[in-house]
């Protein structure tokens, strides 16, 4: 028995993970944040070669007269540097299958031949769909740089309400919202 792990055959297999941060080391308010359920979606804008999306889970949806979609971003990402007052984009709630598309459009997973080739998808006025997901259309009026990310605020311009079920992310595990609100 190795000291900190299971050895099998000179092959060390450890309990946590092997690129974690110590526990001294880590971020109190990241953990907080990892403990809220959180919505997966991915948010897209463009176009053919030029499209380009980022899974979005810091996302807030404000009600009024006009609504507005509130979201946080990495500003060196693709999308975040894209995304400019004026730019139309969507977001797709993702289901209980399209856990992959997350995590590749995170940069967690492979992605062979592009992101776009993940799933289906059609194109909107607004941007890419995730064919089958629940989504809105948006145009971005400001970003605006808040902690170490992008606050991106776009007015909600069309709705499509298709599937009922949606994923959420909480301390690194993908749980399904049925449609009565259950989890699973």
């Amino acid at each position: 028995m190795a000291r900190d792990g299971l050895s099998v055959s000179g092959v060390t297999i450890h309990r946590e993970h092997p690129f974690a941060d110590p526990p001294a080391s880590r971020d109190a308010l990241r953990q907080f944040r990892g403990r809220l359920p959180s919505p997966v979606t991915v948010v897209a804008t463009g176009k053919g070669h030029a499209r380009t999306g980022l899974t979005v889970s810091s996302l807030l949806v404000v009600l009024g007269e006009e609504g507005h979609v509130v979201m946080m971003l990495d500003p060196d990402s693709d999308l975040g540097t894209t995304l400019e007052a004026g730019t139309r984009l969507t977001v797709s709630v993702l289901g209980p299958d399209d856990t992959y598309v997350a995590e590749a459009f995170a940069g967690l997973a492979p992605a062979p031949g592009g992101l776009f080739r993940l799933g289906r998808w059609t194109q909107t006025e607004w941007g890419p769909v995730l064919t089958g997901a629940t989504w809105l259309g948006a145009t971005v009026s400001e970003v605006r740089p808040l902690g170490w990310a992008a606050e991106v605020v776009a007015r909600v311009d069309t709705v499509e309400l298709m599937r009922p079920e949606a994923v959420v992310r909480q301390r690194g595990r993908y749980l399904t919202v049925e449609e009565h609100g259950r989890l699973r």
